[in-house]
């Protein structure tokens, strides 16, 4: 019967899949066509001298990320360089003769400067650029698209400045989730994304979207400065305040009016948001070197959460009302002290309460949540030039963090396996957070050598906890048929002192040294070293390396590839488990209870044994090896095309299991009968996973220009996270199987079209296949309290979900309200546009039903987001 049933599974999914996978590579191949411009030839780069120099703000503060391009006679000499972040390009290899030196970086005017080469090598120049008042031509991924051994110039990355986003779909103005549709599941840590601010680690994206000005991915993704490999992280850049005064203003407005119904609701259900966001930025007074920052955004949503679950009188469909607001304030203030030394302030006020929330599929209203959640953060910013070759950077963020979730009934909670909840949520939490993250980097400059090198604070936090959940108990049922007859599976419940506070450590130190060989041969070695507490693990070293090389005399061809250790950390909520469980909170889990019975008294729940949780003996952080060889080919001017394959193996991965659980055979009889449910955080997992990753990013037509993505990959691990627990909690030889995350192809693209000066049309797309779950019994066989049991023989991730499928729109126009003298497209402008999001209104279902007794197995009983429209308006100057 199981075969049978996974054979129906399989067959039923095998169309979707494929037609996710034909209509992926059909982009694909349309996209690599429209690039197929020939490249231009270019010069051959000889040996000669080396060119060096820094490019500045007008406050004289470096700027990074600059394109800087060497020309003679209106052709580029060398591949195009990129400023560090103290502001720094290098040429090798320049003969003798007359230069053109182009600078350019969005949000500042172009700067040409001559150069003249004669006997030896020139003094390193200094190029200030002036602050450009708008741009509004598209130049996504840089007029500079082009292929470099670099270190950090790999074509992989997955790179957008403000101009793309500004031309393409995003919903909600949300360009970090966005972007994070490129990220790799695989790369990503227990902790979640690792998000970066302007090369400092963050645990929060406190940033408004016109403040932005760049978000990357995987841009050198082997750097020794940074926990986690480039594809799992996100790389944001904000703008300079700058010298002249400049802004943006935008407001974003959905009703479901105009949207399509939620294929799980039975009308379509009252729904509304909108977003007035922006920023502005200047010199204060008539300062020259005191400059402001003033950004923020509000946001009202008034949406419906869609229930679709079981209930004892048949089906149950209904939509809840779960508003939020989310309020972001942030002022930064500069200040130039000298042509050397500069500083910066920042304040951030973050306020996101919501209401009625987890409600959906199969969690009825009365399960609901409030949320009331705040954070205020303050920064402190010091860069300062030793010399020309020494940069140092400090920077340290204090914060405040304040979580609260209330139950909206205090009901106990019924939870009936895969048909419905219902009670109370019984979530009743409160976390607060004070915490310190320290950044102190510096970088040296010397011949062909670049290094870097600093000490990362992460995390340095005092957090505080009163857990009250389930202390009001829930009682759980395997089926509709169990709770019409009063038969519960298992009863739980917390009580004793919930209240506790503890520190949470993390350090990491640093040192890379970036050695260009030869003008085209570029090497990168580093080692990071990282420690947490509540971990005696001192052992934590992650060396790393990289090369770039160019076998061809025109530059246009790079093979890129490197190696790293990555460890992995805990994250909060472990730290608190295992702080609450021997501070004073008592978890009590008994198997068939009786039902319905008042609250236990706490004189009864006594005398069962306790629950409990602890660090197995020798806990180690997880670790993973990364490494990757690719090709990058200039396939036009500002064009390229980069197939990279990627490894990956992890070793030591968390998982939990239940070391008091029943004993084989029959399961009944514990090892200790004085404690309860033993659970214990483990670092035995592993995982292996292979992709082949082919991008195409720039300028792919005179009229296009954007990224496109596609990946093909399999990853296969023994473990579903630190929280996770197996079937047999003795015998994990079953688990190990596709990972959850675990999708064949996937395919994202960003693309922006300008047939004319009078509109731009941006597209949005996102194309996968489907992501694997579990076959259940729906029944506790192995006596511990989750219904996690297996078929015999069928082995964990076994049935294959649907495909995913999205296409989105953007429709905008500009209307100039003043004309700049030399460029027409420069001065004040006025946007407006409507961006249409799954726009062929393709049902994407998820949370599919495993368990074999309900009666959704098979099914989903949620999906993302049927067709919505979204009307926007953007007013900069």
């Amino acid at each position: 019967m199981v075969k049978r049933i996974l054979r129906r599974k399989i067959f039923a999914n095998g169309f979707a899949s494929a037609l996710a996978i034909g209509v992926a590579s059909a982009l694909l191949v349309a996209a690599l066509l429209s690039s197929g411009a020939a490249a231009a030839r270019a010069q051959n780069a000889p040996r000669g001298f080396g060119v060096t120099g820094q490019v500045r703000d007008p406050r004289g503060a470096p700027v990074a990320d600059a394109a800087v391009t060497l020309k003679r006679e209106s052709d580029t000499v060398l591949p195009v360089a990129k400023t560090d972040a103290a502001g720094r390009f290098r040429f090798d290899g320049v003969l003798e003769g007359s230069y053109s030196v182009e600078v350019a970086h969005d949000g500042f005017e172009p700067v040409v400067k001559g150069l003249q080469i004669q006997g030896r090598a020139p003094a390193p120049l200094t190029i200030t650029l002036a602050l450009a008042l708008v741009v509004t031509k598209v130049t996504v991924v840089g007029e500079s698209a082009q292929v470099s051994t670099d270190i950090s110039e790999n074509r992989d990355a997955a790179s957008a400045d403000q101009n793309l986003l500004e031309k393409v779909p995003v919903f909600d103005q949300d360009y970090v989730a966005a972007m994070s549709a490129f990220l790799d599941p695989s790369a990503v840590g227990t902790s979640g994304v690792q998000t970066i601010v302007n090369g400092v680690e963050v645990s929060s994206v406190t940033v408004s979207a016109s403040a932005i000005q760049e978000v990357r991915i995987n841009q050198n993704p082997y750097s020794a400065e940074y926990a986690r490999p480039g594809r799992g992280g996100l790389e944001i850049i904000t703008k300079e305040a700058g010298a002249a005064y400049h802004g943006a203003f935008n407001f974003t407005f959905r009703d479901s009016t105009l949207n399509a119904r939620d294929p799980f609701a039975l009308v379509r259900a009252p729904e509304q948001r909108r977003i007035y966001e922006g920023a502005i930025g200047g010199p204060v007074g008539h300062s020259k070197t005191t400059s402001f920052m003033l950004s923020g955004h509000r946001q009202e949503e008034d949406l419906e959460s869609i229930v679709f679950a079981e209930g004892v009188s048949g089906p149950i469909q209904q939509s809840v009302p779960s508003p939020k607001r989310d309020t972001l304030l942030t002022f930064h203030l500069g200040h130039q002290f000298s042509d050397n030394h500069s500083v910066f302030w920042q304040y951030n006020e973050w306020d996101y309460p919501s209401w009625n929330q987890g409600v959906g599929g199969f969690v009825l209203p009365e399960a609901a949540t409030n949320i009331n959640q705040w954070e205020r953060e303050w920064t402190f910013n010091d860069r300062i030039s030793i010399s020309p070759r020494l940069l140092f950077q400090f920077q340290i963020l204090a914060g405040w963090e304040h979580h609260i979730v209330t139950s909206v009934s205090e009901a106990p909670k019924i939870v009936v396996q895969d048909a419905f909840t219902a009670g109370g949520a019984q979530a009743d939490v409160a976390n607060t957070e004070r915490h310190v993250q320290l950044n102190g980097i510096g970088s040296w400059t010397a011949g062909k050598h670049f290094l870097k090198f600093g000490v990362n604070v992460p995390d340095l936090s005092f957090r505080g906890v009163v857990n009250h959940t389930n202390f009001g108990s829930t009682y759980f049922f395997s089926s509709i048929q169990d709770y019409q007859a009063q038969l519960p599976y298992a009863f739980r419940q917390q009580q004793g002192n919930g209240t506790v506070g503890y520190w949470q450590d993390e350090v990491a130190g640093f040192v890379q040294d970036e050695f260009r060989f030869r003008p085209n041969l570029s090497f990168s070695f580093g080692l990071r070293y990282n420690w947490q507490n509540f971990l005696q693990d001192y052992k934590q070293f992650s060396p790393r390396g990289a090369f770039a090389y160019s076998p061809d005399k025109g530059r246009k061809t790079v093979i890129r590839g490197g190696a790293g250790i990555f460890y992995d950390r805990t994250g909060a909520n472990p730290l608190a488990d295992l702080v609450l469980y021997q501070d004073g909170l008592k978890s009590y889990l008994l198997l068939n209870p009786s039902f319905p019975a008042p609250l236990f008294p706490g004189d009864v729940l006594t005398n069962h044994p306790a629950d409990t949780v602890q660090f197995a003996p020798g806990l180690r952080e997880p670790y993973s090896i990364q490494y990757s060889l690719g090709v990058e080919r200039q396939l036009a001017k500002r064009t390229t095309l980069a197939v990279t394959y990627s490894g990956s193996r992890g070793y030591r991965l968390f998982l939990s299991r239940d070391i008091n659980a029943p004993l084989g055979p029959n399961y009944s009889v514990v090892p200790n009968p004085g404690v309860g449910v033993l659970r214990e955080v483990e670092s035995t997992g592993r995982q292996a996973g292979n992709s082949l990753e082919v991008t195409l990013r720039g300028q792919m037509t005179h009229y296009a220009t954007g990224l496109i993505q596609y990946t093909l990959s399999h990853t296969d691990n023994n473990t579903g996270g630190i929280t996770w627990f197996p079937a047999n909690q003795y015998d994990l030889s079953s688990e190990w199987s596709r990972a959850d995350f675990d999708q064949r192809h996937r395919l994202n693209l960003l693309e922006s079209f300008n047939p004319g000066k009078q509109f731009t049309f941006g597209v949005g797309a996102t194309i996968a296949t489907g992501k694997p779950y579990s076959l259940t019994t729906g029944q506790d066989f192995y006596g511990t309290g989750i219904l996690n049991a297996r078929p015999a023989g069928v082995s964990r991730n076994s049935l294959n979900g649907p495909g995913f499928a999205d296409l989105d729109f953007r429709l905008s126009r500009d209307f100039y309200l003043s004309k700049n003298r030399k460029d027409k497209e420069k001065g004040r402008v006025t946007t407006f546009g409507i961006e249409a999001f799954n726009v062929l209104n393709h049902t994407n279902y998820v949370a599919y039903v495993g368990n074999m007794r309900s009666r959704f197995f098979g099914q989903a009983v949620t999906s993302y987001p049927a067709r919505r429209i979204q009307l926007t308006a953007r007013f900069k100057f």
